[in-house]
């Protein structure tokens, strides 16, 4: 089958969006349908790191306007990633320059947006064909083959291929893959956001706020911290004329995406918070970060004030869940993309961009058949190949560095640092090893 057809796509998260801007430029006909029914369902979050496969993808699917206000908005990308131990002292510094060379092209370079923000801009341009308050709950097919949605509020649509691209608790792919599972790995992190205001500048280490950092205690745990720097950015030059986001102020810090931030987060297994695993998910913000603070008390002053001056507001719990790899299952007219087949792990920061990923080679395929290049359920199939393949991969990759965060083993560990020690001695040696770090 070639020729025209209709897209359906469940789901107006980032891949979901993603796909429905390049469809449409394409003038492939499509049609988003998103559970949330009003703006600040959405506006809320942290920051997210788009890499250079992330940024190209977002490069050839938006249209020129909205990529332009991709790279006006985001913050800085920071400089040197580094490795620190609990007290803050230099386990390894990754000079820009090592995972970015001499890039500066925006559509192959790295860049930290906010995930408000990100979905602002995805969302831009297609009022015509985001539709909003669509609860989906099952699809049926017909004998021409064509696709039926039907929705929470009685309401249907029709669609010649339907994408879920509804999240890691899809219910596309729960009638359509049921045997495609997601796991608890018993891993808590507890995440938040510091203001950096003035006063948290003068006093927070300047490593702190040029760039990433991961702590790496003697075991059980770690945590991860990265500034999200808007003043370069228009979104600060905006609130600042204008006297502020007037939507981000009445919904509070959590949803502001014109403030610049540090954003933390601590991670261990769900037994070794000290108030137990039941208690942990009672918590509010504020309990959170109480708790955050009790299990680094014994870490670097800067790093426990970080904690401490944290709004409880912008504190949550996030449970690290992953999926389960699934073998290649018979091509049809449904598909997926993003978590809603691979979810994995915030680890390394790679879901978002594998979920860019799927949506650049989707649309392509499906703008192949639409122009007549193959047909339909061979670009499909296609694409299916491919994502389940590197899709997988970053699944297992972000497991094994969860893992690794809150392993209990000490000599390990200590290995660990002691190599990264190594390859600050042998400078060549480093940028040999490090040279795709964040480009997975």
């Amino acid at each position: 089958m070639g020729g025209q057809f209709r897209v359906g796509i469940i789901g107006g998260g980032t891949g979901g969006l993603c796909l429905a801007q390049a469809l449409r430029k394409a003038g492939v006909s499509v049609a988003v349908y998103e559970r949330s029914g009003v703006r600040s369902d959405r506006l809320q979050g942290y920051r997210v790191h788009i890499n250079p496969k992330g940024a190209a993808a977002l490069h050839e699917c938006l249209p020129s306007d909205q990529w332009r206000a991709f790279v006006d908005t985001c913050g800085s990308p920071g400089g040197a990633f580094g490795f620190v131990d609990e007290q803050f002292k230099d386990l390894l510094v990754i000079e820009d320059d090592v995972t970015s060379g001499a890039e500066r092209d925006p559509a192959r370079s790295h860049h930290s947006v906010s995930r408000i923000t990100l979905h602002q801009v995805l969302s831009a341009g297609l009022a015509d064909v985001l539709h909003l308050d669509k609860e989906f709950e099952r699809y049926e097919r017909a004998e021409d083959g064509t696709v039926t949605c039907h929705f929470a509020d009685g309401t249907t649509a029709t669609a010649d291929v339907l994408v879920g691209a509804d999240g890691a608790n899809s219910r596309v792919r729960r009638q359509y893959l049921p045997e495609a599972r997601r796991i608890d790995t018993g891993i808590r992190a507890i995440a938040g956001k510091l203001p950096l205001t003035d006063e948290v500048q003068r006093w927070l280490p300047r490593r702190m706020q040029d760039g990433p950092n991961n702590v790496l205690p003697p075991s059980g745990c770690g945590m991860f911290m990265a500034p999200h720097d808007l003043s370069d950015s228009l979104l600060s030059a905006a609130a600042n004329s204008v006297g502020g986001n007037d939507e981000s102020a009445r919904l509070g810090l959590h949803f502001d995406n014109t403030t610049s931030y540090l954003m933390w987060a601590y991670a261990a297994n769900q037994d070794a918070f000290s108030c137990g695993a039941t208690q942990l998910s009672t918590l509010d913000g504020s309990g959170l970060r109480d708790l955050a603070g009790r299990q680094v008390a014994g870490w670097h002053p800067d790093l426990r004030r970080m904690v401490a001056e944290t709004p409880g507001e912008t504190v949550t719990l996030l449970p690290i869940r992953t999926s389960v790899p699934v073998n290649q299952w018979d091509t049809t007219n449904v598909t997926v993309l993003g978590d809603a087949i691979h979810s994995m792990t915030p680890f390394r920061g790679i879901g978002a961009n594998t979920a860019l990923r799927d949506a650049q080679l989707l649309a392509r395929n499906l703008i192949d058949a639409a122009e007549g290049g193959r047909e339909l359920l061979a670009a499909i199939r296609d694409y299916e190949t491919q994502m389940i393949d590197y899709g997988f991969a970053a699944v297992r990759l972000s497991l094994r560095t969860a893992e690794q965060t809150v392993s209990n083993n000490r000599l390990g560990r200590s290995m660990f640092k002691f190599a990264l020690r190594v390859f600050t001695l042998v400078p060549p040696l480093k940028r040999k090893v490090f040279a795709d770090l964040g480009n997975d």
